[in-house]
């Protein structure tokens, strides 16, 4: 005979007797082994490992897409009851199961707890956590933005590619990359259906190809240790930009007009996120958060072009023997969930030497990390490292790393300082710069399909 489901219950009102009642009753299969209060209680109980399935009300205060996570975290399966909450807005917490609180019955709690024992996947993933066949992932819920309601009215299922841009400590550039490489996705994109039917034209291609995405280029800012593209592109520092939306997204209310809201337009086809106005808060982009930004990010931006710390570790494990908030959670998050990773360095002796040092880190981050689309070596100049520098530059990496395909930028002062006063991109304050036209081939690069 099977082992009945251990269940944790943290549910409010006067039926949380009665609930109790039947999942311990003879025959369901279940039995509640901790009847918690408070969410502090149901995550400790969790942690514990007191029970393997936790049934909550929706309105329990706290409940939000971190603490759900904390209970997949220790191996918690979560059937959440929508009796004062929506059940959307439960099911983008992260919650297995969503019952009905108004229509429901004991022994539908009890099928569920059973359900949710018995999901197969990962925590989140299960059936009814996912929205029916057919239906859009988010409702754009407010009118007025024209590039959120294309994307939805298009009804284009392809989602937008993430572009992390990191690199190690030193100010090798990543800031300066992320910006250049957006603004450049966001030209090419806007320009990309005239050069696609000249190229067609000369080489006589049959058929037509398919038309320009139309969706803008997203860059964020996700740098918790000292973000700098607001006070690089001269904007207001005080706009809440990421932590606004991933405060919404840990509430389970972020959608596409949200996102759009909070990512104001900077030049034709490309918008912002602004990053945290001061390192200390940091704990407000946790990792579950930010998953959830850039999966809406996907849905907005054609390409979403995110700028990160530089530190990858994550020592919290060792430090404490609790749950602890992780300090590099944001840049973890990110590179986890890219499409395409891009390595930046210094070019010059000591920056080469943590480029060496940052793509074995890379390659040892706790999670799993794509591998680098491109490596680039910024601010490559004969002063700094001798005669004939990039081909010095390549024949280090290549040496030292094993990488031999570099995306080398040369050293521009004039035209970077010039575009660093005007706050904006060398794209449109220097076009014809060296160190712009490197960040075009940078951008063609990864526009190019990838190798089969």
């Amino acid at each position: 005979m099977a082992a009945p489901v251990t269940v944790l219950s943290a549910v409010r009102g006067a039926g949380e007797a009665d609930l109790v009642v039947a999942l311990g009753g003879p025959g369901a299969g279940t039995v509640v082994t901790r009847r918690c209060g408070d969410l502090t209680e149901l995550l400790a109980a969790a942690a514990a490992g007191a029970g393997a399935v936790a049934v909550v009300s929706g309105d329990l205060p706290g409940l939000d897409r971190e603490a759900v996570a904390r209970l997949h975290g220790s191996g918690v399966r979560v059937v959440a009851l929508a009796d004062a909450v929506p059940a959307d807005r439960l099911r983008a917490l992260g919650a297995d199961v969503v019952l009905d609180g108004a229509r429901l019955d004991a022994d539908a709690v009890v099928a569920a707890v059973q359900q949710a024992a018995g999901t197969p996947g990962a925590p989140g993933a299960g059936p009814d956590a996912a929205p029916e066949e057919g239906a859009p992932a988010t409702a754009l819920g407010a009118a007025g933005d024209a590039d959120a309601a294309e994307a939805e009215a298009s009804g284009r299922v392809q989602p937008g590619r993430v572009v992390v841009v990191w690199g190690p400590v030193g100010a090798p550039g990543r800031t300066t990359t992320a910006l250049e490489l957006a603004h450049e996705l966001a030209g090419v994109a806007a320009a990309r259906g005239r050069r696609r039917s000249a190229r067609g034209r000369r080489a006589g291609e049959a058929g037509e190809e398919p038309p320009a995405d139309p969706r803008p280029v997203l860059l964020v800012d996700a740098d918790t240790y000292g973000s700098s593209l607001a006070a690089r592109l001269g904007l207001l520092d005080d706009a809440p930009g990421l932590a606004a939306v991933a405060r919404a997204a840990g509430q389970g209310t972020l959608d596409l007009a949200t996102l759009a809201r909070h990512a104001p337009v900077l030049a034709r086809g490309l918008r912002v996120l602004t990053g945290l106005t001061r390192a200390a808060r940091w704990p407000e982009v946790p990792a579950s958060a930010l998953e959830v930004v850039l999966e809406r990010a996907r849905e907005l931006a054609a390409w979403t072009v995110v700028d990160t710390g530089a530190v990858l570790e994550a020592d919290e494990l060792l430090m404490y023997d609790t749950q602890a908030p992780q300090r590099n959670a944001a840049t973890l998050a990110a590179l986890a969930a890219a499409d395409d990773v891009v390595v930046v360095g210094a070019g010059d002796p000591v920056g080469v030497q943590r480029l060496v040092r940052g793509l074995e880190e890379l390659r040892e981050a706790p999670v799993p990390v794509p591998r680098p689309t491109a490596v680039v070596v910024n601010r490559v100049r004969a002063a700094a490292v001798g005669p004939r520098p990039e081909a010095a530059v390549r024949a280090a990496l290549e040496r030292y790393a094993g990488v031999g395909d570099l995306v080398v930028v040369p050293d521009d002062p004039a035209g970077c300082d010039g575009a660093l006063l005007a706050g904006r991109s060398l794209a449109e304050h220097a076009p014809a710069s060296p160190a712009r036209l490197a960040f075009a081939g940078l951008a063609d690069r990864l526009r190019a399909p990838a190798p089969v």
